[in-house]
């Protein structure tokens, strides 16, 4: 009995299959912040986050398409880091620099090529057309969301069970987006009536939005830690179980 092999795809249907990939549903809930430690949890070739000018990439499909290159190899050992410094600020392209022995300018990256970037000689393995744009412009394939620019600390505190649970969230997130934070320790936080100091919360507004300040500062002129004292949160249950 001989067995059919499968036919090998055209270039042009890998290019359509890969778009299609992009559409497909993620792994992993799609937040509109992320903290340095939501980045650091992705550090392998088969989960691979960045962060790269407060924008957070995944770019674990990218390194599956392309497992064969070895420009991969830096990406891979960064998952999970900020990788900003390979970048010029103001371009926001790889760095650039003037060899002095050539004098032509060449790319600078001491951690080696990397994807997308191309050689500094010639090269018969460089294939202009194998992208359209260099993964890091394509912030609608590859970019998941932004890096915070300020992470907080707050007490969640369970008035029915007395639980009391420190989450990290981001400055910018909504009491609506850390209540989906929470839901990794409650999944019935949906059910429970939010307030600081018996005030109910906004939970279209951030922390700040509702009054909850950071406090660091203050406490810092004091000569205290700013990490003494973190301010609370207070859930009372409505009686109205959600299920998860």
């Amino acid at each position: 009995m001989v067995t059919a092999l499968a036919r090998v795809p055209t270039p042009q249907e890998s290019k359509i299959y890969n778009k299609e990939a992009m559409h497909m549903p993620r792994p992993y809930k799609i937040r509109g912040f992320y903290t340095p430690k939501d980045v650091a949890a992705h550090n392998s070739a088969d989960d691979c986050w960045v962060s790269l000018f407060n924008c957070v990439y995944d770019l674990t499909r990218l390194l599956e398409q392309n497992s064969d290159k070895a420009e991969c190899d830096p990406i891979v050992l960064a998952a999970g880091t900020d990788i900003s410094h390979w970048f010029n600020e103001e371009t926001r392209c790889p760095k650039t620099y003037i060899d002095p022995a050539t004098g032509q300018q060449g790319y600078h990256y001491p951690q080696g090529r990397f994807l997308h970037v191309p050689p500094t000689s010639p090269n018969s393995d460089w294939d202009t057309q194998a992208f359209v744009h260099p993964w890091w412009e394509d912030v609608d394939a590859y970019g998941i969301g932004r890096l915070t620019e300020c992470t907080r600390e707050v007490r969640i505190i369970n008035m029915l069970t007395k639980h009391d649970d420190l989450i990290e969230c981001c400055d910018e997130e909504s009491i609506n987006e850390i209540l989906d934070r929470y839901l990794e320790v409650n999944a019935h936080a949906a059910s429970y009536t939010w307030k600081r100091l018996g005030k109910k919360l906004d939970m279209g507004k951030n922390l700040t939005g509702n009054g909850i300040g950071n406090g660091s500062a203050e406490l810092m002129k004091l000569g205290l830690a700013g990490d003494i004292y973190v301010q609370a949160i207070h859930l009372y249950y409505d009686d109205d179980l959600t299920i998860a």
